[in-house]
Parts: C-alpha cells; sequence; structure tokens
C-alpha cells in the first residue's frame, strides 16, 4: 500500500473534521427537534442521520481515478430497503414492529438512528463501489485491470499447485523407473 501524499493527507483531515464537526450541529439540531411534534421531530433526526451515512461514505471512499458506476441489488435488498422499512415504522404507527422502533416523544431509537445511517451509507454504495484509474492519456479508454488481490493470490497458489503435481508425477515416474531397473538387474542375477 502506498503512503497518501500531501494532498490526500489534507483532504483526510478535512473529511474528519467534517465529520465532527456534522456532530455537533446534529446535537443543536436534535435539540432543536425537541420542540416540535413528535412526528415532525422524529422524521427531522431520521434526515440527520441518514445525512451524516451519506457524510460516511464520502469520507471513506478515497481512491485514485473516477468512481466505479455500478448497480448492486444485494446492498440495496441487504442494507437499503430494511433500513428505510425501520425508518418508516418508526414514524407509522399502524406498522408492524412500531413500538419497537419508534422513539419516546419526538426522539429516534438507537436502532432508527443506525437505520438511518445505514440507509445514508448504503443508497451511494448501491450505485458506487469504488474508484478505477483511468489512462492519464484517454479518458475514455477502457479501465485498466488492477493487479494483485484475491484473484492474483488465486492464480498464484493454481500454478504453484501445478507446478507441484508435476513434480510429484515427474518424481513418482522417475521412482518407478528406478524400481523396474532394480527389478531387472534382480531377475539377471
Amino acid at each position: 500500500m502506498r503512503k497518501p501524499d500531501k494532498k490526500e493527507t489534507v483532504n483526510l483531515f478535512f473529511s474528519a473534521f467534517l465529520i465532527l464537526a456534522f456532530i455537533v450541529c446534529a446535537h443543536f439540531f436534535t435539540q432543536f427537534t425537541a420542540n416540535l411534534d413528535a412526528t415532525l421531530g422524529t422524521v427531522i433526526n431520521i434526515c440527520i442521520y441518514a445525512v451524516f451515512g451519506l457524510l460516511v461514505f464520502y469520507a471513506t471512499r478515497v481512491g485514485d481515478g473516477k468512481p466505479v458506476k455500478r448497480f448492486s441489488p444485494v446492498t440495496l435488498i441487504v442494507m437499503v430497503l430494511p433500513s428505510l422499512y425501520i425508518m418508516i415504522a418508526s414514524v407509522a404507527k399502524f406498522m408492524p414492529f412500531n413500538n419497537i422502533f419508534a422513539g419516546n416523544s419526538g426522539t429516534v431509537s438507537v436502532i432508527t438512528a443506525l437505520a438511518a445511517i445505514a440507509f445514508g451509507y448504503g443508497i451511494p454504495y448501491t450505485f458506487f463501489s469504488g474508484f478505477e484509474l483511468a489512462s492519464e492519456d484517454n479518458e475514455e479508454a477502457s479501465p485498466e485491470v488492477l493487479e494483485g488481490g484475491v484473484e492474483a493470490d488465486i492464480i498464484e497458489n493454481t500454478e504453484e499447485t501445478v507446478e507441484t503435481a508435476e513434480e510429484t508425477l515427474e518424481a513418482a515416474e522417475e521412482a518407478a523407473e528406478d524400481e523396474a531397473d532394480t527389478a531387472e538387474k534382480e531377475t539377471e542375477e
């Protein structure tokens, strides 16, 4: 792994500062929503936590090149839709599990807060996975294949296994020839 340059270090510092500043601002918003109607206060608090999840996503997605666009139905089904259900069920009194997810008088329960953060993180993660390296001379060129990782380990292990199998086969053939030679010598004597 390469050492981050000065620009990346400054960007990481500002990302951390942005998240800490958002936490302080979110505290003041939650104090403000305590005086509002319970449902409206809950909705505002859920939105605050969802924005926090979005900021965490963008603060942690650091890399070289441009973002890789893709659609991940697994992330949508496993993370986003359950989070959305928990957020809606915490506000809508007619939905199942409302008594579990709902907070007291405009507050947000811990599970609803975590669901909102997962929702804010999961929405962009469903559509952007990481970064790809772009060629310097042509932005429209096909993306470079990154070397290393699990696939390279598997290929290496497969090649080593094939080499080991070939060596074992050669050793077995040599041993069989030696035994045949020994048997021939014994029969001649």
